[in-house]
């Protein structure tokens, strides 16, 4: 009873410490700017055999942690629908052969170059080439770039990868001594299993999961739902690796399958919490697998390794991406994103060693090479994102304002300043309108506005916009700070004409009040008070009670507003009428 006891708080140590590792490490790392990916890796490697010594089989918690990869890969088949996939197919058939082609052919000649034989070089080289599908996955999303052109893009070349581990395995097992003597049959055989497997998923997913969901939904168990989202997942996983084919690869499918669900988003919210603890699992992990006794051993070839490799494989993403029109930027970005290898890597090598083509030691380096490299992955984009090119946008055929008059000039032209637009027009007041935005620009002249380039700020465009013989100067700009400097160049120049601006909440229209303007109004307070009187009305209040409320609730706001600009942001706060049980007077 007592072992028994121990083994389970020695057991119960572990999970404390994977957990304390990710709460501490992570939240420090991404203040720091580095990134979660980093915080992981730093934290597995600090609990791991070469740090604390918590854990001793690193490689256990990567068994599992490995769903997930799996888990996030579903998540992101439920965004891509068919239709959308099957727009996809250039990117994953054409951009994603053309750069694992490529990638392959420069890092076979890398693993040469360094003094290994062609068949050892080809795997070393080939495994690297599978990016890691985790980390790229997981820096797409918190740079919010994973629904963007760019990123899809990315996404298409990771599936690409994902879809080529079965044949490269197939190739190392053709390549291992005495691979060559298997029958066609036998080849066959799997290829048959394997699509096999693909049918049975897809024809699953078509006839069975919704009927399925449907049944499970009208019983209203909530965490029977999450059992069979769960399900759905790992049994496709499952199906697809008795066919020899990627687990991720059969969540993916899976995910594709439900996107058009009415149960989408319902399985979305099931599996993102075990995903995201899984994926963090899977980070430390990798980050506890870094052997440092054969880094310390090898610590020349595997950093010449990584340099080499990272390198080549840059190179040659940054030549394909520019080959195929993709931007400076993107190009440059993608390299960064993608120079890594992959948790695939790790299979392709475990193949490689079981069937004698590699040794143990070449796979502990290669291993520790692509481990290395994936560590190194977070900083790049660090790198990237203070030292890369930076996006610009195109001016060219943009009008500058040059002598204009009108009796109004409008000084932003996106979502707020087109619609205070429209009373001027519509009563024949000529207006001219400036923007910085070239995108702004572009899209309103499709809608009949003539909208000239230039900076607000810049009192030279302000002379040239007409501000001087405005009857009206209207500041509709987003940026707050350019907002209270254009209000407060206008009232110091052009002293006797009125401005009216728009102002991003309380705090701003206070700072805008105090440049001078005439008028200001925060750009969500009328609708917001529209909506709540419609609320009265739909609740059943009486039409004439709700409109004297809603003179009332002005007021209030009004008063409170003169009280801030005297007092601070704080002042008035008695005039807001809270749903507390106790007000502060009535407890005082």
């Amino acid at each position: 009873m007592a072992a028994e006891a121990s083994g389970a708080a020695s057991e119960l140590v572990q999970v404390v410490a994977l957990l304390a590792a990710g709460v501490v490490a992570v939240p420090l790392f991404k203040r720091l700017g580095l990134g979660s990916v980093l915080g992981y890796l730093v934290a597995g490697l600090i609990i791991g055999p070469f740090g604390l010594r918590l854990f001793s089989d690193a490689h256990a918690i990567l068994h599992v942690a490995e769903l997930g990869v799996v888990m996030f890969l579903f998540i992101i088949g439920l965004e891509m629908e068919p239709s959308r996939l099957w727009g996809m197919r250039r990117e994953i058939f054409g951009l994603g052969l053309v750069q694992v082609g490529g990638c392959i052919g420069a890092l076979t000649l890398v693993g040469v170059a360094m003094g290994f034989s062609l068949t050892v070089a080809f795997v070393a080289g080939t495994g690297f080439v599978l990016t890691s599908t985790a980390i790229v996955m997981q820096v797409l999303e918190e740079r919010g770039t994973l629904s963007t052109p760019k990123g899809q893009r990315i996404v298409a070349i990771l599936l690409l990868e994902d879809l080529a581990i079965v044949p490269l395995l197939a190739v190392v097992a053709v390549l291992a001594p005495g691979g060559g003597e298997t029958s066609g049959a036998e080849r066959a055989i799997a290829i048959a299993i394997a699509l096999g497997s693909v049918a049975a998923l897809i024809a699953a997913g078509r006839w069975l999961l919704n009927p399925l969901f449907r049944l499970l939904a009208a019983a209203k168990a909530r965490e029977v739902m999450t059992a069979a989202a769960l399900l759905v997942v790992l049994g496709s996983a499952l199906a697809m690796q008795f066919g020899g084919l990627s687990m991720a690869m059969g969540a993916f499918l899976a995910g594709v399958l439900l996107s058009e669900s009415s149960f989408r988003h319902q399985l979305e919210a099931d599996i993102e919490p075990f995903r995201g603890i899984l994926l963090g699992l899977f980070f430390l992990g990798v980050g506890m697998s870094l052997d440092l006794a054969v880094i310390g051993a090898n610590w020349h070839l595997i950093l010449a390794s990584v340099a080499a490799y990272m390198v080549v494989k840059s190179l040659i993403i940054y030549g394909v991406a520019r080959a195929l029109r993709a931007s400076n930027a993107e190009a440059v970005e993608r390299a960064a994103l993608m120079a890594q290898g992959g948790e695939f890597a790790f299979v392709l090598y475990a193949a490689a060693t079981s069937t004698g083509i590699i040794d143990g030691t070449t796979n502990a380096v290669l291993t520790a090479t692509v481990i290395l490299s994936m560590v190194m992955t977070p900083l790049m984009v660090i790198a990237f994102d203070r030292l890369g090119p930076k996006p610009s946008v195109s001016t060219e055929g943009l009008a500058v304002p040059e002598n204009l008059v009108g009796s109004a000039l409008i000084i932003g032209f996106g979502r707020f300043g087109q619609i205070v637009s429209q009373p001027l027009i519509s009563r024949g007041c000529s207006v001219s309108i400036i923007d910085t935005n070239p995108t702004n620009i572009r899209l309103a002249e499709g809608f009949g506005f003539k909208v000239y380039y230039g900076d607000g700020t810049r009192l030279d465009i302000l002379h040239a916009a007409g501000a001087a013989t405005a009857r009206a100067i209207l500041i509709c700009v987003d940026d707050r700070e350019m907002a209270k400097r254009i209000a407060e160049i206008a009232k110091a120049d052009f002293p006797l004409v009125p401005v009216l601006a728009r102002a991003r909440d309380r705090e701003h229209a206070v700072d805008l009040i105090q440049a001078g303007v005439a008028f200001q109004i925060r750009e969500t307070v009328e609708s917001a008070l529209v909506l709540g009187e419609q609320a009265l009305l739909t609740i059943g209040d009486d039409p004439t009670a709700a409109s004297e409320v809603m003179a009332e609730v002005r007021r209030r706001d009004a008063e409170r507003l003169d009280l801030q600009i005297v007092g601070g942001i704080y002042a008035g706060r008695e005039l807001i009428r809270g749903n507390a049980a106790t007000t502060a007077h009535e407890v005082g």
